[in-house]
């Protein structure tokens, strides 16, 4: 029998089963005998069942040694310095540049230019690192209020976070904003409380800010020797040993026993520690009550389970700017935050009517992985995936979930900020970017076995509407492009064809309310269309009525045709039917679409020889136009479903304001220290709103307003638009 040497590891055997076994239904003799030597249980498609002696699958090692992370924060609380930093010391980077450094290079992970000038994150940006044999992916993410969906992208892809909070600032607006975020997306994460160095540095009140206005449960494992200027180093409460960075950039750690003049305190912390953890985690609280001995690897090992399990929040301590506290950080990230299989993650059947079913997330399974951002970068469109169950090579045929379309993966790359390094494969719990695959924000792709989707992103619904268009006819196409760019980068952008004006109405107009027209009573109409000026005339007359449809109406538009006999020919009906629905574009109140409307034919008249299709589409328009007014048509404008999350504080002011904007208010919950108010509110008095309820909640307060229904105008607010409108085509 031929011989065949001992493969190294199982994946080996499974990729040599995988290419014997491939060319026919079983495999061959010699792969049969290869196979029997390592006392295989059982195969299954694509998934290799482990040894008697090894039960650990390929990939466990691997996954347990990823992390997927997200630094969130406050604007201005050092994230960006802080991911500066990771990548100074685990070698991604080999000098430290500032975000708004005097030689004019700028961070590493602010790649745009526009970044660069203004100093802050725009856009997400992601890297990797390995940190002592760990692979860490980090997405810096934005802290400016206005790039929140930014953040909700990252975090939707996230298996941990670190939430940086400034040491003076405290528990800011924005800080509480990416909390709820990372709480909505059940994110673990540990708190970073930067800027010790300076002036007015509290820690303590920073964490009893957390504890009061977070609702976190946490303890600093963390104590600083020193603060502002007097800020030396950090002593760590888990292994009880006083760590201090030496070097021009903090590079050399040098750990040291605890001070003296602090072992007192270093002892009531590490005591608070242990408390608070036993709060929460069992097997602690069991030694805690016993009063038996706490080792660091016991402390260590319950502060992970309770972090993981989202019922603990672990504080550390530095200066990112001052080098200090970055590597225990790190540390800290490996010790505490979940491994990708380590988290639940569901995707939604399709072929179940949306069932949802929970991800085993390792490589073995069909390959699942949503494309969670879009970027245009030099070489074409970049998209990140995050692969949740299942390998991806280059080369593989994918399937696009939510087109059906299949695509080759042309370029499979690690990004690095905006440089990138090419791989040949990449597995579940990983960050990847693809190029050449054309898809949109939000998409899933699989190798074809299932049809999973992964759950949507919370992306409000768009509540405006911006008129634009090109400015020469010559640069339609490149309008075009660049809308469809948009659209696919950003979940929150919709493009559409104005079926009003018939065009994508870069002349930039106001943003309108879209209002609509519709009538509230029976009208008739029997209008003749006859024109005679030589040669072949025009004649069509149609008869019927006009009135409005029963509320809740699935249809906004209905067209019956009641006439018995031939009165007018068949053949004119459809021609009939497309005046009366293009009539109905175009109300004469303020020419919006007029809805809720049924329209019935039940009498006209034909000529032999001047009858035709556009004779009878006149006749449609202009019988519709005449009995309009008969009607009594109303304007409709769009009310809004707010929902507002405020600090009880605000309350008062705030429903106070929705009352003023003519809004009802239908709810007000509690919710920890927050009221959320539930109103329905007029788009039209909803125009900058978000300016005014920061200033009326010193930008604590959050909103999110989707499309509920159109209702009828008050009789004063639809004279005020229908002598707008007037005043406007009379300009024209």
């Amino acid at each position: 029998m031929a011989r065949f040497p001992r493969p190294s590891s199982p994946r080996l055997l499974y990729t040599l089963y995988k290419t014997t076994a491939s060319s026919s239904s079983s495999p061959s003799p010699a792969a049969s005998a290869l196979l029997g030597t390592f006392h295989l249980r059982s195969f299954s498609a694509g998934n290799l069942a482990r040894t008697k002696e090894d039960k650990d699958p390929w990939w466990k090692e691997s996954m347990e040694k990823l992390r997927n992370i997200g630094i969130s924060a406050h604007i201005d609380s050092g994230k960006t310095t802080l991911t500066e930093r990771v990548l100074y010391y685990t070698g991604r980077i080999h000098e430290i540049h500032e975000v708004r450094g005097r030689d004019g290079v700028g961070a590493k992970m602010d790649s745009m230019d526009l970044e660069r000038e203004k100093g802050i994150t725009i856009q997400s940006a992601a890297t990797y690192c390995t940190w002592n044999g760990y692979q860490v992916n980090i997405i810096d993410t934005p802290g400016h209020v206005d790039f929140t969906i930014e953040v909700e992208r990252a975090l939707r892809v996230l298996d941990g976070a670190i939430l940086v909070l400034c040491s003076v600032g405290g528990v800011q607006s924005q800080s509480i904003t990416v909390d709820r975020q990372m709480r909505r997306y059940e994110v673990p994460r540990l708190a970073f409380i930067n800027k010790l160095d300076r002036m007015g540095a509290d820690p303590w009140k920073v964490l009893n800010q957390a504890r009061s206005k977070l609702r976190h449960h946490s303890a600093a494992v963390q104590v600083p020797i020193g603060l502002e200027d007097d800020f030396k180093g950090l002593v760590d409460l888990v292994k009880q040993k006083a760590y201090y960075f030496h070097g021009s950039n903090g590079e050399k750690v040098v750990v040291e026993e605890i001070p003296a003049d602090m072992e007192a305190f270093v002892t009531e912390k590490r005591h608070e520690l242990i408390e608070a953890v036993s709060e929460v985690d069992d097997t602690l609280a069991e030694a805690f009550i016993n009063e038996e001995p706490i080792s660091p690897a016991e402390l260590e090992e319950a502060i992970r389970r309770a972090t993981v399990a989202r019922k603990f929040v672990p504080v550390f301590m530095g200066s990112a700017f001052k080098n200090k506290g970055v590597q225990p950080l790190l540390d800290g990230v490996l010790s505490y935050l979940p491994c990708p299989i380590e988290v639940s993650n569901y995707a939604l059947n399709q072929s179940k009517n949306e069932e949802k079913v929970t991800l085993a997330g390792s490589p073995d399974g069909p390959l699942v992985a949503l494309a969670f951002k879009l970027e245009e970068g030099r070489f074409g469109q970049l998209t990140y995936l995050r692969i949740y169950e299942g390998v991806i090579r280059k080369g593989d045929f994918i399937i696009n979930v939510n087109t059906g379309k299949k695509v080759k993966v042309p370029r499979l790359v690690r990004m690095h900020s905006n440089e990138m390094e090419d791989i040949q494969e990449s597995h579940a719990g990983q960050i990847v970017t693809v190029f050449g695959v054309d898809c949109a924000s939000g998409d899933t792709f699989t190798d074809g076995s299932i049809r999973y989707t992964m759950t949507s992103m919370n992306v409000p619904e768009p509540v405006m509407s911006l008129a634009v268009q090109p400015v020469s006819k010559d640069s339609g196409g490149q309008f075009s492009k660049a809308l469809n760019r948009f659209q696919k980068e950003d979940p929150t952008f919709r493009v559409g064809l104005d079926p009003e004006s018939g065009q994508v109405d870069a002349t930039v107009g106001k943003p309108r309310v879209n209002f609509r027209e519709t009538i509230t009573q029976r009208a008739e109409f029997d209008y003749i269309h006859k024109k005679q000026s030589g040669g072949q005339g025009q004649y069509g007359r149609v008869v019927g009525y006009i009135e409005p449809l029963p509320p809740g109406s699935p249809t906004k538009f209905e067209f019956e045709n009641l006439i018995i006999g031939q009165v007018i020919p068949s053949g004119f009906i459809p021609a009939i039917e497309k005046g009366f629905r293009e009539a109905a574009n175009s109300g004469s109140l303020i020419g919006h679409p007029v809805e809720n409307i049924r329209i019935c034919l039940t009498d006209g008249a034909s000529h032999a020889v001047d009858s035709s299709e556009l004779a009878f589409k006149l006749a449609s328009i202009y019988a519709f136009r005449k009995c309009y007014a008969a009607a009594k048509p109303v304007i409709l404008e769009p009310i809004m479903l707010v929902e507002l999350k405020v600090p009880t504080e605000f309350q008062g002011t705030v429903a106070g304001d929705i009352n003023k904007r003519k809004g009802v208010i239908v709810g007000n919950d509690q919710e920890g220290d927050d009221s959320v108010i539930t109103a329905h509110v007029p788009l039209n008095n909803m125009f900058g709103y978000s300016t005014s309820l920061r200033s009326m909640t010193q930008g604590k307060g959050e909103f999110t307003m989707e499309y509920k229904e159109h209702m009828p105008v008050s009789n004063d607010v639809q004279m005020q638009l229908v002598n707008s409108y007037k005043g406007t085509k009379e300009a024209e």
